[in-house]
């Protein structure tokens, strides 16, 4: 199987960080990259040996596929090219600045047959990973994700730069519909909500708290999931989760699990466990760009799809409206 032509539009921060990844994926070949700063594009080609293109059809005329790593604003016109040219794309998050343009796009790169995979990239994260053998039923869920204060992405609110990270991981969770929302959030030094809190409830039952700042003096990004028998501690910075488990005496356990004690009471006896599940070492954008290039060259579906971006944007857009409506009732 030959290696699928690649390029990048957008070669700002993260855009710099996928061209990287790109030119060490064997089964991608990156062709070029573009942007409207030329300087900025003409850097990273240097960088990487590779080419520039001075319009983005030009591009398009030479690559399968593309990563978008534009600003939010221009996700939706942009994608919309890509489309047109018959090219697969995966898009940064959010996917696009509103949920008509992310139906909107995720239903043409359908109908052409295209291949559009969301950048939510803690679903690549080691710690999520690491937890793929167990059996994951949350019925409540408690994350919080700080982080100090950055410009570079301070052109959305908090609830679609940071917490729409675990908003996604969430959903693809408990994968139950979401019943109600209740949310407060201040904007303290932008123009849009710096911090936010929302509580979501879920149709069968589950109920996730979920905390994001941008405005933290310590970074933190963890979250926590509590189901039955089992309380399980993920740390999305390190990359490592922690599972407590209940289960009875004569359970089988692995030779890597501690117990931690027994409860004497009732008809069973039973025991808690400890288990730290091995980790593997990725990196999570690469195996996530791995996936996607994997997904356009077997025909199969991505692991983040546009319908799942789409989902975690209508649940986003929501806490925004609630946020709204919470400080016109105190106005």
């Amino acid at each position: 199987m030959n290696p699928l032509r690649v390029g990048v539009i957008g070669v700002g921060h993260l855009g710099a960080l996928h061209t990287k990844m790109y030119a060490q994926i064997p089964t991608a070949h990156l062709v070029g990259v573009f942007d409207i700063d030329s300087t900025r594009a003409e850097k990273i080609a240097a960088e990487f040996g590779i080419k520039t293109f001075a319009q983005l059809d030009d591009l398009l005329a030479n690559v399968e596929a593309v990563s978008i790593a534009t600003v939010t604003q221009s996700h939706y016109d942009v994608a919309m090219q890509v489309i047109k040219r018959g090219v697969h794309l995966l898009i940064e998050k959010p996917i696009t600045a509103t949920i008509e343009q992310a139906r909107a796009l995720t239903e043409r790169a359908e109908t052409k047959g295209l291949k559009l995979q969301v950048g939510h990239i803690e679903r690549f994260n080691p710690a999520i990973l690491a937890l793929e053998p167990y059996d994951i039923k949350p019925l409540f869920i408690e994350s919080h994700r700080m982080a100090q204060f950055n410009p570079r992405g301070s052109d959305v609110a908090v609830v679609l730069d940071l917490m729409i990270h675990d908003i996604d991981l969430i959903l693809s969770l408990v994968k139950s519909k979401v019943t109600r929302i209740d949310a407060n959030g201040v904007a303290v030094i932008s123009d849009t909500p710096d911090i936010a809190n929302a509580r979501l409830q879920f149709e069968n039952g589950c109920v996730a708290n979920v905390t994001a700042s941008r405005i933290s003096q310590n970074k933190m990004r963890k979250m926590r999931l509590f189901q039955h028998d089992a309380y399980i501690s993920i740390d999305f910075a390190d990359g490592v989760s922690e599972v407590f488990r209940l289960a009875d005496e004569n359970t089988p356990r692995a030779k890597s699990t501690k117990m931690l004690g027994k409860i004497e009471e009732g008809h069973h006896k039973r025991i808690i466990t400890y288990e730290k599940p091995k980790v593997r070492e990725v990196n999570a954008l690469k195996y996530e760009l791995e996936r996607f290039v994997e997904s356009v060259q077997k025909n199969v579906e991505p692991p983040v799809t546009g319908r799942d971006g789409l989902h975690a944007l209508e649940v986003a857009e929501e806490i925004l409206q609630k946020i709204k409506s919470q400080k016109m009732t105190v106005a």
